[in-house]
């Protein structure tokens, strides 16, 4: 994986601000020598067409992504789009990876659960791997360097 080669994702969205939208850029942020190009764009709702032109811009999103991420308190903002925006990743063959509400304040609803390929807490390496195991099966093992000096 370098800049040439970004894992494509796509992140669910109500083309609106959310903390949890914007929290799993910061953990993807943060991670040095971790390329990505993010094809969900919030600000990018369509203003004529109604329901339907609002559907084909989600298509259009997530057509590019290798995984499909969906924030749990998304989910609840608003079941329906959030619905409609898994079903289009599935039927695409994207992968879907959930993301436990922040501090784990929302109950996962069952059928958010039958249709992950994967659940995950809030953690910036667990994301990155998941990411990276679910777009392009690629299983890393990490560990963490601790260092310290003896009194």
């Amino acid at each position: 994986m370098s800049e040439k080669d970004p894992y494509r994702i796509y992140i669910t969205h109500l083309f609106q601000p959310n903390d949890d939208y914007q929290r799993v850029i910061e953990y993807l942020e943060t991670r040095e020598n971790f390329f990505y190009s993010n094809s969900s764009d919030i600000d990018n709702m369509p203003t004529e067409g109604g329901s339907e032109a609002i559907k084909d811009e989600f298509r259009t999103q997530i057509e590019p992504a290798e995984v499909f991420i969906m924030p749990v308190a998304i989910f609840d903002a608003n079941p329906d789009l959030a619905r409609f925006q898994m079903g289009v990743a599935k039927a695409s063959g994207k992968p879907i990876l959930a993301i436990q509400s922040f501090g784990e304040t929302v109950t996962i609803q069952k059928e958010l659960v039958d249709s992950c390929d994967d659940i995950i807490e809030w953690n910036d390496r667990t994301l990155i791997r998941a990411i990276k195991r679910l777009g392009r099966n690629e299983d890393t093992a990490q560990w963490e360097v601790i260092e310290f000096t003896l009194d």
